[in-house]
């Protein structure tokens, strides 16, 4: 028969688990890299449709329309206006990281300035692209 008795655990057993994610204040930086993530799967998808554009142009004059009557709907230029959006947010996220990859903008009010410049700047670089873009067409 075994031995059912509980003993305690040795002391290397015992230490502390890892905080879970609730206990952590959300911060700006914390956020855009979030964000980071998360514009980087929207990119995937502004992609394939880039490639679906494309490729109706490609293949002929009907599916060409077809995709393109839908791209330049309203629900359209919405998801449009989100990929340019998240296009611009994470290139800006990644020239953060490649600042911090240099070693620079590592402290409190540095590291804030350049969350905060990524989220201006991919907002500002986004409404600039689309008013060019309606400029000019």
């Amino acid at each position: 028969m075994a031995d059912t008795t509980s003993r305690p655990a040795p002391p290397e057993a015992r230490r502390p688990l890892s905080p879970h994610l609730q206990i952590y204040k959300p911060m700006l930086t914390m956020m855009m890299s979030i964000t980071h993530r998360i514009t980087g799967v929207g990119l995937y998808l502004g992609t394939l449709l880039l490639a679906w554009w494309l490729i109706a142009a490609a293949t002929d004059a009907k599916a060409f329309g077809f995709a393109n009557d839908v791209l330049t709907s309203f629900l359209g230029r919405i998801i449009l206006f989100g990929f340019t959006w998240a296009l611009f947010t994470h290139m800006m996220g990644g020239l953060r990281h490649f600042i911090w990859d240099a070693g620079r903008g590592m402290d409190h009010p540095e590291r804030e300035y350049l969350a905060q410049a990524t989220l201006i700047g991919g907002i500002v670089l986004t409404v600039l692209v689309w008013i060019v873009g309606y400029m000019v067409r």
